[in-house]
């Protein structure tokens, strides 16, 4: 694996209607997440935080989806952030901030991975668009505007191109779905393990088929998405859409691990902590501890 690593945060929190998620890169950062990198034998490179404009976004309404410019502002600042990190051979780990910034993430890396495979590590599906969402929140649209799907101007970020494939998408621990969402999954054929699959299989099942499913794709590159929130509240408090009977701790160290084997992943995003919500900084502590794992950190 790459032993180089470029942390970039993005401390938006526009894409939903809850303060605080802003101060998650700041959260994570102050749980040591530079030093266990290092530790690691990485050569860290901190970006710093993408630049967003505080204010009441709120009043700036396109239709159904709230703050959009705002949103596209950001994404699209991260947008070039990330392909310049790709482009010097570095892993980008994104902090966020909301879910929405995931658009930002996925166009940047679009300029380089044309098959990349996405594992989305949530209790949400996020494929609302304008006409499905029932809150405006652009947080729960990032994977349908990432397939092409949505407002012209969040899918048109940096190209104009679909910036992932859906079948090269596979939604982990999935347990809080819109009806317009599983109407999508079923017509695009999303893959999607939901809290049943992940019960009755096992989450070393579902890793394996999951990675094995991204080695007959032949994909490029592989990228983790992660949202706090796919873990059950109990782990992680400090989420803004705390979702009751998700993954357990053990099990998300199981899967972080089995993605670091596979040599698979080239980028990372860990998103919705937010410290206001929080607990001690527990969820922060967690995000660090799981991207521990995710980079090859063991028990022994």
């Amino acid at each position: 694996m790459n032993k180089k690593i470029s942390i970039v945060g993005v401390p938006c929190d526009y894409g939903q209607q809850r303060r605080g998620v802003d101060m998650g890169p700041s959260a994570i950062r102050y749980a040591g997440l530079q030093q266990r990198l290092t530790d690691l034998g990485y050569e860290v490179e901190d970006e710093g935080n993408i630049q967003v404009i505080e204010g009441d976004a709120a009043i700036h309404k396109d239709e159904k989806l709230l703050n959009l410019e705002e949103v596209i502002k950001v994404n699209t600042a991260l947008a070039e952030k990330v392909l310049s990190v790709v482009n010097k051979d570095y892993i980008p780990l994104v902090l966020g901030g909301d879910h929405s910034i995931a658009i930002g993430t996925l166009a940047g890396l679009s300029m380089k991975y044309k098959n990349q495979g996405i594992i989305w590590f949530d209790a949400h599906a996020d494929l609302n668009t304008p006409e499905t969402t029932p809150s405006g929140n652009i947080h729960g649209m990032p994977l349908a505007t990432s397939i092409g799907l949505g407002h012209e101007r969040l899918t048109s970020i940096l190209h104009a191109e679909p910036k992932i494939k859906a079948e090269n998408i596979v939604i982990i621990g999935g347990r809080s779905i819109d009806e317009g969402e599983r109407e999508l999954i079923k017509s695009r054929g999303i893959k999607i393990y939901t809290m049943h699959e992940i019960d009755r299989l096992g989450m070393t099942y579902v890793m394996e088929e999951t990675l094995k499913y991204f080695n007959q794709l032949q994909i490029d590159g592989l990228h983790l998405s992660l949202d706090l929130d796919a873990l059950d509240p109990l782990y992680t408090p400090g989420v803004g859409t705390p979702v009751a009977g998700g993954i357990t701790y053990r099990e998300s160290h199981l899967a972080m691990e089995m993605i670091q084997e596979s040599g698979l992943m080239t980028s990372a995003e860990f998103v919705e902590v937010n410290p206001i919500l929080d607990e001690r900084n527990k969820t922060a502590d967690v995000a660090v501890a799981l991207i521990g794992s995710l980079f090859g950190e063991t028990l022994v």
